[in-house]
């Protein structure tokens, strides 16, 4: 697993494929807590939501990219929304 210290708050999270997933808040244990300004509005109407991806997915860090190990479309369905 890769040192969760070195990401930082406003990194670029991407997939493997280098598709923009999110922006990070903050990590939370073991997850990442992804800004609610790239959260699509939810469907009930209650606006954005934050959403989560484990620190399990995280590839690499370089610098402000977060880079994952699954492509963009497909960390989409590991997150965990709040």
């Amino acid at each position: 697993m890769v040192d969760a210290t070195q990401i930082k708050e406003h990194a670029e999270v991407i997939g493997a494929d280098g598709v923009h997933v999110g922006t990070v808040d903050h990590v939370e244990g073991d997850r990442i807590k992804l800004t609610k300004n790239d959260s699509p509005q939810s469907q009930d109407g209650q606006g954005a939501k934050h959403h989560y991806i484990s620190l399990g997915l995280v590839a690499e860090i370089e610098g402000d990219k977060v880079r994952l190990s699954a492509t963009g479309a497909n960390a989409l369905t590991f997150e965990e929304s709040e």
